[in-house]
């Protein structure tokens, strides 16, 4: 699932070797926090969060094919 958010996250960023995901098993749910360059994140979320909306419906559908729970989250400046 990591490989998979990591491959669909560089395909629109304009510097794909920026991008880490973190990976975390929380009681069963497995919680994926995406990391970009500053200059990234206004097209990792898109206008009104559509493309992180559609990262996250992604992510959650390739879930649902392989029975486990997901979470995808951004992380933020100030979380640093």
């Amino acid at each position: 699932m990591k490989d998979f958010i990591i491959y669909i996250v560089r395909q629109i960023v304009s510097k794909p070797e920026a991008i880490e995901v973190e990976e975390i098993n929380e009681e069963g749910v497995f919680v994926y926090t995406i990391s970009a360059a500053k200059e990234d994140m206004g097209t990792l979320i898109g206008k009104e969060g559509r493309n992180i909306k559609s990262i996250r419906n992604m992510a959650k559908a390739k879930a649902i094919k392989d029975d486990i729970r997901i979470s995808v989250n951004i992380k933020e400046d100030d979380q640093i």
